[in-house]
């Protein structure tokens, strides 16, 4: 439910966001995907943000205490009765930061898409045989996304660990560049790292179907 409705809001502001900008920059160009992956990233984040913390707060009350995590209503009024509304908003700096990944990978992603049809393009000459797609270009697609998601990742990885800091409860964290320096300072940089292979196992598959689904998606109700 968390992702289903994160990329929802996450793609249907990627697409407004792509089509209003290629009437301001070239289009497709470079600053187009880097604007629209930015302001796409920002929206997701803002609306969804609660839902995270709320699921982050219930996986940690259960690794911590060993026990059965409380339910989503238990743990929004956890957090409404100890925080207040400005709770349900922790972690959201590092979420911002790590819009920086969104960037990265859509940057890379559009532009490995481009080669991808233009080395088609250039094999195929014949219009309509160029306008159609195989199964060849969605796996294409697929491991453009899986390199693209690798890439950002490794990258920007430190504000997921940044993130769950900010998002425990009872956490000594309080800001994004507090988190950013203590974490170092007391467990070394190391730390900021800590969990990238697991996180990139789940994430790259996950990103590549979801890509691929996502420009089926498009082809289909375009043609």
């Amino acid at each position: 439910m968390y992702h289903v409705l994160t990329l929802a809001i996450y793609f249907a502001a990627y697409s407004s966001a792509k089509e209003r900008m290629n009437g301001v920059f070239q289009p497709d160009s470079t600053q187009v995907h880097m604007v629209s992956a930015g302001l796409a990233g920002f929206t997701a984040i803002t609306a969804t943000n609660p839902i995270w913390l709320i699921k982050t707060r219930m996986q940690l009350d259960s690794r911590n205490h060993g026990e059965k995590p409380m339910n989503a209503f238990e743990c929004l009024r956890r957090v409404y009765q100890t925080e207040g509304l400005r709770g349900f908003y922790r972690g959201m700096s590092a979420s911002y930061a790590g819009i920086s990944e969104t960037v990265i990978h859509f940057v890379i992603y559009e532009s490995i898409k481009r080669r991808i049809l233009e080395a088609k393009a250039t094999q195929h000459m014949d219009e309509e045989e160029e306008s159609s797609k195989d199964t060849s270009d969605f796996v294409g697609m697929m491991l453009a996304a899986a390199t693209s998601k690798t890439c950002a990742t490794s990258i920007a990885y430190p504000h997921e660990v940044i993130r769950t800091r900010l998002r425990e409860e009872g956490t000594k964290y309080r800001s994004f560049f507090q988190t950013l320096t203590t974490v170092p300072k007391e467990e070394g940089y190391r730390a900021l790292y800590r969990g990238l292979t697991t996180h990139l196992v789940r994430q790259i598959p996950n990103t590549a179907i979801m890509m691929c689904t996502y420009e089926l998606v498009v082809y289909m109700l375009n043609g």
